[in-house]
């Protein structure tokens, strides 16, 4: 967190016109886009900054999100609850669904801009067939902490559960002593008759497979929120807040960076991935390799900045890519230890991805299955990326990267000559490294590679030369060796 810190960019601007001394400090901190890592991050940095800088201090979370991670959001939720010094009041801007939903009402109060939304908080996967809604497992947890959310704040319990789950009928019920009740239909027929009989308007204002979703004024007349305003300074001045010094938090340059890194992380692990095997297969160390190098960082930097990744990840990725360069460098061919390399890289990398080891709750185990599909689909991309490069732009390198070639070649050479240097068909030499197929066998003072015609023909057999095509040399075993 320490760059986060020292790459912030804030603003102070003065509300009050009587030139007294502000004696109420009110931090602003938009919340946009997508919930998530980089989302959390910020909140907290500048949740901690403001306790540090500011007493007593008056948080004003400007809410614009379609929501994200469950997660990251959860995360957000314990900060309010743990973190400010201060009171906290969500202002919705624009707009506060799903997980902003959750968010906005971890805050002590809520208000709305005029027109504004807010609600729909059913945790959702994408498949092939579009958005699909999480069974019972996934939305009791989430029920639960609306449920509290709720009751800390004095909201209706039953109505902030209608965020999470359709299957719910909720009624709005006045009683005849003037009580405004919001029950769903299960508690209604556990009404007695002379609760009945109380009733004197009964309304059903969540049907049944659908979710509560309110603008300003639903949310005003529901009890969620405490006014519909235009703006910040008309919500102080209606709390009657007026000697006030306004100081806005934005993401810093650093904190923007991390956003897009983890949109395109899956990339840049590719990138990763294939400029790594791509130097191990190469003479020297050059760009691949410096591209490799730098895309993973990238991702594991980006982590480790948000308070996903730690030294522990570090280590187990740093452990692949040695026992990989073990494998390609020290032992031949490729076996265990390569495997067990690139095992490593990629559990590192999922890791990198999240904040916990295995699973405990419903959507760690979505997140879960999600990092590791990431991590090995960029892994599969990659080999497919590989070979296309050795197949097609490894060859042509030569013709966009100029010399210093030799001035001779083989343009006039016969590759497919019949006869090679002093060798030619019907020779006759001795095996001295046992063809299986290919080894090597003297003819006269000279060694020559040469293939076998599908047999194994063992070290001192008398072979004959059946065949001889470009750098290919083919013996079968002499009948000298019948004799």
């Amino acid at each position: 967190m320490t760059l986060l810190w020292a790459c912030t960019g804030c603003g102070a601007v003065s509300a009050s016109d009587s030139g007294q001394t502000p004696v109420r400090h009110v931090v602003v901190i938009p919340v946009a886009g997508e919930v998530g890592p980089a989302m959390a991050a910020f909140i907290e940095r500048t949740l901690d900054q403001g306790a540090e800088q500011y007493d007593n201090a008056l948080y004003v979370l400007e809410m614009d999100t379609f929501g994200g991670r469950v997660d990251s959001a959860f995360q957000i939720v314990e900060t309010l609850l743990n973190k400010p010094r201060g009171k906290t009041i969500a202002y919705v801007k624009k707009k506060a669904i799903s997980a902003g939903a959750l968010i906005a009402l971890a805050c002590n109060e809520l208000t709305m801009k005029h027109s504004t939304t807010i609600g729909d908080c059913a945790p959702i996967i994408f498949s092939n067939e579009g958005p699909k809604m999480l069974g019972e497992k996934f939305q009791s947890p989430l029920r639960a902490k609306f449920r509290t959310l709720a009751k800390r704040n004095g909201y209706p319990e039953t109505l902030a559960e209608s965020m999470v789950s359709s299957d719910m009928t909720v009624f709005r019920i006045e009683m005849d002593d003037g009580r405004i009740l919001y029950i769903d239909s299960v508690e209604y027929e556990d009404f007695s008759e002379k609760e009945r009989e109380q009733i004197r308007s009964k309304k059903t204002v969540v049907g049944k497979g659908k979710l509560l979703t309110m603008d300003d004024q639903e949310a005003l007349e529901f009890g969620f929120s405490k006014m519909s305003v235009e703006s910040v300074e008309e919500m102080l001045e209606k709390k009657n807040i007026t000697n006030y010094q306004m100081i806005r938090f934005e993401e810093s340059w650093s904190e923007q960076l991390v956003r897009l890194i983890t949109k395109i992380a899956p990339i840049l692990m590719l990138l990763g991935f294939a400029g790594l095997y791509i130097e191990m297969q190469t003479p020297g160390f050059g760009v691949p390799g410096i591209v490799g190098i730098t895309c993973l960082a990238l991702v594991f930097l980006s982590q480790y900045m948000v308070g996903l990744a730690n030294h522990t990840e570090f280590l187990i990725i740093t452990i692949g890519i040695m026992l990989l360069g073990i494998e390609m460098f020290v032992i031949p061919g490729f076996g265990v230890i390569g495997i067990a390399g690139i095992a490593l890289m990629a559990a590192g990398m999922i890791l990198s991805l999240q904040d916990f080891v295995l699973p405990k709750v419903p959507w760690e185990r979505k997140l879960f299955e999600k990092n590791i599909m990431t991590v090995l689909g960029s892994l599969f991309s990659a080999f497919v990326v590989i070979i296309f490069f050795f197949r097609y732009a490894f060859p042509k390198i030569s013709q966009v990267i100029h010399g210093p070639y030799l001035s001779a070649d083989l343009a006039s050479s016969r590759i497919d000559s019949d006869n090679s240097v002093n060798i030619s068909v019907g020779d006759s030499g001795v095996v001295i490294k046992p063809l299986r197929p290919s080894g090597s066998v003297k003819i006269g003072d000279e060694v020559f590679d040469m293939i076998s015609e599908g047999e194994y023909i063992d070290k001192g057999a008398s072979v004959v030369i059946t065949e001889i095509r470009a750098n290919r040399i083919v013996v079968t075993r002499s009948s000298a060796n019948d004799l």
